[in-house]
């Protein structure tokens, strides 16, 4: 019995030793972090969904206010969270080979996950960007409007009809579902094609590949966390987000449509079009001769590497990965900031109002006729689509992979030595928190387009606004977000009024449960016709 005892405390005591040095770099540098719990590292609260990670990484960003960056451990892995923009600007810009990559692996290397843009690393992904890039710049956008607009007469259509059958005169709806139904139909038809209507036929197949595919549930993300930090586990396993089934519907879809599309000869303006181009090498860069900014404020440009010109044959298995990723971004992450902001559309009656004027003389002004050129020219729409994207960003958090060893400096005027980032370590840039610093963005929890005005903008440190990443791996698909987002706005607000209901999540919190951005109970609106 005393042996046993023996061993026991033999085996606690490395166990204790082991992980005391896993977890002793940041002390011995001075970083600052919040204490790590063995096993999960500061990870325990995310994992038992008794915080939202978005409240994680803002807690640890403002408890911290004089550093330049702070430490987090994910497990056993240590990970930079990046507080001083000087330093987000080396990292994203300057010194953006060191910080090539990103870090998150959402599928073995098999999968269509681990082919797509977003995790494509080096070379592939510089190759892959100068392809497609050309398909994202605003004429393609442009010609993609009446797609959104007619998806988005259907959804009034159905709108108009539940409120008319309604006893009150109007109708409370969980606008991630509106919104998602409608981002759906958007994708489907500027990417594929299609003609689907998700307000009428609730479990189309179109729509139920979405939820299937978009949801993070608690499995998913165990996956890619095990992915991140044991990659040969995660490679034995073939572990992958996307089902078996999800995998043959989209390989059916992209590369049965680009045959039936090369026999008839068919030319559709549409994502898959362009990859059929971005196949053959027709895209070409073309010269921008209007003023792109107008496309919008938050809108990012190109970088020298989506510029260049790339001679590389793509397989079909790598065209039907980047259809899976345009189908993705444009279910799950336009309509999460459509739904914020329908939300804050509701909970500032001021700003709605205001957005409705300009709305109804815009449509005034133009016979009715909705396109491209509208967008480009309703400045009160892009202050608050701005505004929206601000406060309640698409990605809450940028993460980089270390994959040049690279000196950050000290963490603190105090601090005695600088940190070497290692190869292999994860960076994160949080945007929330930044988006939400006081001395960037004065009185910042307070929704305001005024931010925005041309009187005003001038006065926004460009590194601290960043709703679509920042550097040469800024999002790609901004312009067709940006529009889509506005198209929206503008039919819903042309007939409907918001407003606040009994559901209606007052004041505004992030729903622990959940792995993505979504408010507490849902983000429930009245919707009534608009006089």
């Amino acid at each position: 019995m005393m042996i046993l005892l023996i061993w026991l405390a033999v085996l606690v005591a490395a166990v204790t030793l082991y992980f005391r040095k896993l977890y002793s770099t940041f002390s011995d540098y001075g970083i600052k972090h919040k204490p790590p719990v063995p096993i999960f590292g500061n990870m325990h609260k995310i994992i038992f969904r008794t915080e939202h990670i978005n409240d994680a990484l803002t807690n640890l960003y403002n408890e911290y206010p004089e550093e330049r960056f702070v430490g987090r451990y994910e497990f056993n892995k240590e990970i930079i969270l990046v507080r001083d923009l000087e330093l987000v600007k080396k990292i994203t810009v300057k010194d953006f080979e060191h910080f090539i990559d990103h870090r998150f692996v959402f599928g073995n290397s098999e999968s269509y996950f681990s082919r797509n843009l977003l995790s494509l690393r080096g070379q592939e992904w510089k190759d892959m960007r100068s392809t497609l890039s050309p398909a994202f710049t605003s004429s393609k956008m442009r010609l993609m409007v009446p797609f959104m607009v007619e998806v988005g007469d259907q959804m009034m259509r159905s709108l108009n009809k539940i409120i008319k059958e309604s006893k009150n005169g109007f109708v409370d709806i969980d606008c991630k579902d509106l919104t998602t139904r409608y981002a759906n139909d958007v994708i489907a038809s500027c990417a594929f094609g299609l003609k689907v209507d998700s307000h009428n036929d609730k479990n189309n197949s179109f729509y139920a590949l979405g939820k299937e595919t978009s949801t993070l549930n608690f499995r998913k993300v165990l996956n890619s966390f095990v992915l991140v930090v044991a990659p040969v586990v995660g490679e034995f396993f073939k572990l992958d987000i996307l089902s078996e089934d999800s995998k043959k519907a989209f390989k059916s879809l992209v590369l049965d449509t680009m045959e039936n599309r090369e026999l008839k000869n068919i030319i559709r303006p549409d994502m898959i079009h362009l990859l059929m181009e971005a196949k053959k090498g027709k895209l070409t860069h073309e010269d921008i001769k209007s003023n792109d900014v107008a496309a919008g404020f938050a809108t990012v440009t190109e970088s020298a590497v989506g510029k260049k010109a790339v001679n590389r044959e793509w397989s079909d298995g790598d065209l039907v990965a980047q259809a899976v990723l345009f189908f993705i971004a444009g279910f799950e992450t336009v309509s999460s900031g459509m739904s914020f902001l329908l939300h804050e559309l509701a909970m500032n009656p001021d700003v709605q109002e205001r957005l409705a004027q300009e709305i109804k003389e815009t449509d005034a002004k133009n016979g009715g006729k909705f396109d491209f050129n509208s967008i480009q020219n309703m400045v009160y729409m892009d202050m608050v689509v701005s505004e929206v994207l601000r406060f309640w960003p698409p990605a809450l958090a940028l993460d980089r992979l270390c994959t040049k060893d690279y000196n950050v400096g000290k963490p603190n005027a105090k601090a005695e030595k600088d940190y070497i980032v290692r190869k292999g370590t994860g960076v994160w840039v949080p945007i929330y928190p930044i988006h939400h610093d006081p001395q960037y963005y004065p009185n910042p929890d307070k929704f305001d387009p005024e931010r925005f005005s041309e009187e005003n903008r001038h006065t926004i440190n460009p590194l601290a606004y960043m709703p679509f990443g920042v550097g040469p791996r800024n999002c790609i698909g901004s312009r067709f977000a940006l529009c889509e987002i506005k198209v929206m706005t503008y039919q819903i607000l042309k007939e409907m009024e918001l407003s606040p209901c009994e559901k209606t999540c007052i004041p505004a919190k992030l729903c622990k449960k959940s792995f993505q951005p979504r408010l507490h109970g849902g983000h429930w609106l009245r919707f009534r016709t608009r006089t």
